[in-house]
């Protein structure tokens, strides 16, 4: 306990016992919520037997599926650094008119419904549509072929990507930049040889976050790109045609995948200061 949060020795008893009652009270609240988190989770960890998971790594599509859906992942987290690493360092140090409206514009995907955005990709990215058609002139289609996959996954992982970028540019001290430049490194070197390896580790946290969250997509993927398969989409397409006994080997490997990465944010992520 720190000293901020300890009475006084003479404090009345009451208070002390309203103080009590309160963290009690917390606690549960608290306890209940990580119940509703780990509840379900622990109950579909239990039904992974050696049984279920040797059928799970002997079955073909649904192997070949995790690949898809590992390489689109993969492909989608690549463009959306290229992309938004730039920016996010453009957020973090610069004051410009309009920056808090393209920071908005960027986190929008948080807050549209995944089969909002799939509807909304599938007439940008369409072959009748302007933009679809222009790919398609250079044999990029996107509905019902992985570019589309692709797009999904990064229309609603890019935001995860670009907001923790920024975020690790801002823990960066900008004067540790202009020292750099004092001694004759150019804009450019500064950044690569100075910002870049301080932000680095929250970059790369920010990357592996966005490209789980690419994995586990399924509302914008389903309506652009039923087939082929990614994971998810395989998972509801077994539980809608066999049932979920048919289901349940994949959505463990696929939580397997997951936790994974899961842990691997946790490492990345730089240590709270006490």
């Amino acid at each position: 306990m720190t000293p901020k949060d300890s009475l006084p020795s003479g404090a009345p008893s009451s208070i002390r016992t309203r103080l009590a009652w309160s963290r009690v009270v917390l606690s549960i609240l608290g306890a209940l919520l990580v119940l509703f988190i780990v509840g379900p989770l622990l109950r579909l960890l239990f039904l992974a037997t050696p049984q279920s998971l040797g059928q799970a790594l002997h079955d073909r599509e649904l192997l070949a599926s995790i690949g898809l859906t590992l390489g689109t992942a993969t492909a989608a987290t690549l463009i959306g650094a290229l992309l938004g690493v730039p920016l996010a360092y453009l957020l973090a140090r610069r004051s410009f008119r309009g920056r808090r409206f393209v920071e908005a514009i960027v986190e929008l995907p948080v807050v549209v419904p995944h089969p909002v955005a799939g509807i909304a990709l599938l007439l940008f990215l369409g072959r009748n549509s302007a933009v679809g058609g222009m790919f398609a002139k250079f044999g990029i289609e996107f509905v019902s072929h992985i570019p589309g996959i692709v797009a999904g996954m990064l229309f609603v992982s890019v935001p995860i990507l670009v907001s923790g970028a920024r975020e690790a540019f801002r823990s960066v001290d900008p004067r540790l930049e202009r020292v750099a430049r004092t001694l004759g490194d150019p804009p450019a070197i500064a950044f690569r040889r100075v910002t870049l390896p301080l932000a680095g580790r929250g970059i790369l946290a920010a990357a592996v976050l966005a490209w789980a969250r690419a994995v586990s997509e399924f509302g914008a993927i389903v309506l652009l790109t039923y087939n082929p398969q990614v994971a998810s989409v395989l998972i509801y397409d077994r539980f809608t045609t066999i049932g979920l006994p048919a289901a349940i080997p994949a959505a463990l490997l696929l939580l397997t995948v997951a936790l994974a990465v899961f842990a691997v944010v946790r490492v990345l992520q730089p240590a709270e200061r006490q």
